[in-house]
């Protein structure tokens, strides 16, 4: 987000006096529970809050006073945005109706007195409540692409959105004159014909699903999940993005209601796959999120030894998985010392994330069924 790093020496304004009173009327004691800030913490941050609204005047400085806020008051960002700057920048510009990542030539512009209010209240809100701001204002980014979230759902922040960016490639082929400056995720160089269906195992809010959709237009999507409520979401999303045409959603857990018959040249999954031990450390944050969405476990692979096992009946055979493991790479890796997972890399960053082939799944699919079978008995 050029530009958002420099920030205004000017500070000036006479602002409304009747801003003082209108934002404190804005605090409630739901503000300390959320927030579990003590009242000195409120107070303080109020006034900070007061002081802003006087004295800051551009899109600049309300973006440099939500960073120093932000990291004042330890928020956690690490659910849509990947620093306090987009944060900080996401809180300014949405509240403003301008793109995210708008041209750094508006950032001296200078607020209203009521767009100043909104702007310090959705801070706010953010501070006091702990409440990822994707689910304060119900919107989520994700390959470029936005998606409506609430608390039904994760918010999206996959590094699959590099893989879904690039169509996979070299794995499959693509027409893209730029294709020699793709990134090397470390996918295997086959270059196939591109997927005719692709399964999204686990798709929450759809936005895999639908990403997907948009970069295979000629494909059929299917998008599965075990959650009803999750599936609304997802609904909502398809329709939004009128893609019901080829989006297809099914209410499964895991593989057991998706037809015998569906054979997909990929399968794309991010499963729950928190360990016992990061559940029980989550912040404040985190525990907006759906609990089951997260957690999988003891060591986090609970869904993940089964999708492994299945996944070869739903595969054609040179079909491809990709599956995203996260923290809980180092459990897998334990849980099958014998065998050469492909882990890829990201430009962006990101890691935990491996692709297996149809042939390799079949390979080590006994090794795949000892560990659903230890689960089970666990």
């Amino acid at each position: 987000m050029s530009g958002t790093h420099q920030f205004s020496d000017e500070f000036a304004g006479d602002f409304d006096q009747g801003f003082d009173q209108d934002f404190e009327h804005e605090f409630q004691d739901d503000d300390l529970t959320e927030g579990k800030m003590s009242q000195a913490q409120l107070d303080e941050l109020c006034a900070e809050l007061d002081e802003a609204g006087r004295n800051l005047r551009t899109i600049r400085d309300f973006i440099r006073f939500c960073v120093s806020k932000l990291r004042a008051y330890d928020v956690v960002v690490a659910q849509g945005t990947t620093d306090e700057f987009a944060e900080a920048a996401a809180i300014v510009l949405h509240t403003l109706s301008l793109d995210w990542s708008a041209d750094p030539e508006i950032l001296d512009c200078r607020l209203t007195d009521s767009e100043k209010q909104a702007v310090l209240e959705l801070l706010s809100a953010r501070i006091t409540q702990r409440k990822p701001l994707s689910y304060l204002i119900n919107l989520a980014y994700f390959c470029n692409l936005p998606f409506y979230v609430d608390e039904r759902v994760l918010i999206p922040r996959s590094p699959i959105a590099e893989l879904i960016n690039q169509r996979f490639y070299p794995y499959f082929d693509v027409d893209d004159a730029n294709k020699a400056d793709y990134y090397n995720h470390g996918l295997q160089e086959l270059q196939l014909t591109p997927p005719e269906r692709i399964l999204d195992l686990c798709t929450g809010s759809g936005c895999i699903a639908i990403a997907l959709a948009v970069a295979f237009p000629d494909a059929n999507v299917d998008g599965a999940d075990i959650d009803k409520d999750a599936l609304e979401v997802a609904w909502t999303n398809v329709e939004h993005h009128e893609l019901s045409h080829q989006v297809n959603l099914i209410e499964s857990d895991l593989f057991a209601k998706i037809p015998a018959e569906n054979q997909y040249e990929l399968i794309v999954t991010n499963p729950p796959y928190v360990d016992a031990a990061v559940m029980a450390e989550l912040p404040p944050e985190f525990l907006h999120e759906p609990e089951h969405a997260l957690a999988a476990g003891q060591d986090g692979l609970d869904l993940v030894h089964q999708i492994l096992y299945h996944a070869p009946d739903y595969l054609t055979r040179d079909g491809l998985l990709v599956c995203e493991v996260g923290d809980s790479e180092w459990a897998l890796r334990q849980s099958y010392p014998e065998i050469q997972f492909d882990w890829l890399a990201f430009q962006k960053g990101g890691s935990g994330i491996f692709a297996i082939t149809c042939e390799e799944l079949l390979e080590y699919r006994d090794e795949f069924k000892r560990q659903v079978d230890r689960v089970k008995n666990i």
